[in-house]
């Protein structure tokens, strides 16, 4: 890393280092946010309800590959944090060929294993009759691409753990530009369906690999990165596992999560349930991208200054960046909480929702303006290589919350209890995240006392 954002990340005013990192990955993540509605939109629109309903049982499927490059690139990017922050050059060095590994093993094993068991995986969503055959139809297509988006956002997080978040930021616009573009050729113009879908994500994703590696490959970071070569280093494969497996737990979880929700909806709903809830999902995570683009800056801060023994700094940076988080997220969620038909008719268009519907929508969007809780907390704790945490609040929440209940109380209650079942579930999670960052933050500033002592 260049000295000045180094300098700037370790001594300059909290509120202004957030400003300067946030807000280009911000801008990103809004793009990726408007990628998958856009996704949506015009599936829901130009190819029917049904395509919605398959896209939205085989989109969580295909969110392992970035569950992958969220484990790679969060350890591979904390790694290199904590690094810049200790000026350990060596493992600056060794991380690249380490991640091109890693890329190209998890994607010949996740290729030949989803690729087989597409249909199979989209039945175990809950998926049947048509929405099925389109759903197996778009996962299959993503898993032969599967590799730009596991290699790309792995890429793409180890520049923002430089700091370099302006770069990081125009390269994944890139990629998304042409997603968006080319999902509209496809669907729209030559008519190609969810399969248009799927390959124009493709298209997109192949972009935004190779802008990442041109990045590197012209000697634009700030370490010697090394871009085509291919190591098995296992000293930093563990440490990138250990950093790392907090965000692949997360999204796996996640997955759970899905396949539970589908099923619940699948079993005691209709197909236009299902549909509404692929849309209410989408709008949900379309919601919190610009936190996710908070997430991304605050992880080089909390590394950094953790590496170079500024507790105090690290503690002050996740309170900042939490309350920034909810301030920008109010103005978004005011206005859906306000109107939720004028938000839903962008992807069920012509639809008119009945009362209970969008009161379940809502209840599922209700809890929101406290969520930047959670992420800055699975940001942090991985951040400064305590990933326990994060991943057993992440297994807790899906394994001993979300299935029980979304197995038992739809059943009983009907399908509003899918809604409001997940808002009760993240009040719980909020208050333990809490907790869990008070007693943190505690033995932070035991280790900041005992350095000044």
């Amino acid at each position: 890393m260049n000295s000045d954002s180094k300098n700037i990340i370790l001594s300059e005013n909290i509120w202004k280092v957030m400003v300067k990192l946030s807000w280009p990955a911000v801008v990103a993540m809004v793009l990726y946010g408007l990628n998958t509605v856009f996704d949506a939109i015009f599936v829901g629109k130009f190819v029917g309800e049904q395509a919605l309903a398959g896209v939205s049982l085989a989109y969580p499927l295909s969110q392992i590959t970035l569950g992958v490059g969220s484990l790679i690139g969060t350890g591979a990017g904390s790694a290199l944090s904590i690094a810049i922050g200790a000026n350990d050059e060596n493992t600056q060095r060794r991380l690249l060929p380490n991640v091109n590994y890693l890329s190209l093993v998890f994607y010949v094993f996740y290729l030949v294993l989803a690729f087989v068991f597409a249909n199979t995986l989209v039945r175990v969503m809950g998926g049947f009759g048509e929405p099925l055959e389109l759903g197996t139809s778009y996962f299959q297509i993503t898993v032969i691409g599967s590799f730009f988006w596991i290699h790309g956002l792995s890429e793409n997080m180890i520049v923002r753990a430089e700091g370099r978040m302006k770069s990081a930021a125009f390269i994944m616009a890139l990629g998304l530009i042409v997603n968006i573009i080319a999902n509209y050729v496809l669907i729209v113009i030559f008519n190609m369906g969810v399969e248009g879908a799927a390959w124009g994500t493709n298209l997109g994703m192949f972009v935004y690999t190779i802008s990442g590696l041109y990045y590197f490959a012209k000697g634009k970071a700030s370490f010697k990165a090394e871009p085509f070569k291919i190591k098995r280093d296992k000293e930093i494969i563990k440490s990138i596992f250990s950093m790392g497996m907090p965000a692949f737990i997360m999204s796996i979880m996640g997955l759970i999560q899905a396949v539970v929700v589908f099923n619940a909806l699948s079993n005691y709903g209709t197909t236009t349930d299902l549909a509404f809830y692929g849309a209410a999902f989408r709008i949900f995570t379309f919601t919190l991208t610009p936190i996710f683009g908070l997430m991304r800056a605050l992880q080089p801060v909390v590394g950094i200054n953790y590496g170079a023994g500024e507790y105090q700094r690290v503690i002050k940076s996740v309170k900042i960046f939490a309350i920034s988080s909810t301030l920008l997220m109010l103005p978004i969620w005011l206005p859906m909480m306000i109107s939720p038909q004028l938000v839903l008719n962008t992807m069920l268009p012509d639809r008119v929702f009945d009362p209970q519907s969008l009161f379940n929508f809502r209840v599922y969007i209700g809890l929101l303006p406290v969520l930047p809780v959670i992420f800055m907390a699975l940001t942090f704790f991985p951040a400064i290589d305590k990933g326990k945490p994060a991943a057993m609040v992440g297994i807790v929440r899906q394994i001993v919350f979300y299935i029980p209940v979304m197995i038992i109380l739809p059943r009983l209650f009907g399908v509003q209890w899918v809604y409001l079942g997940s808002t009760g579930i993240d009040i719980l999670i909020t208050i333990w995240i809490a907790m869990l960052l008070l007693k943190e933050f505690r033995i932070l500033r035991q280790k900041e006392r005992t350095v000044i002592e």
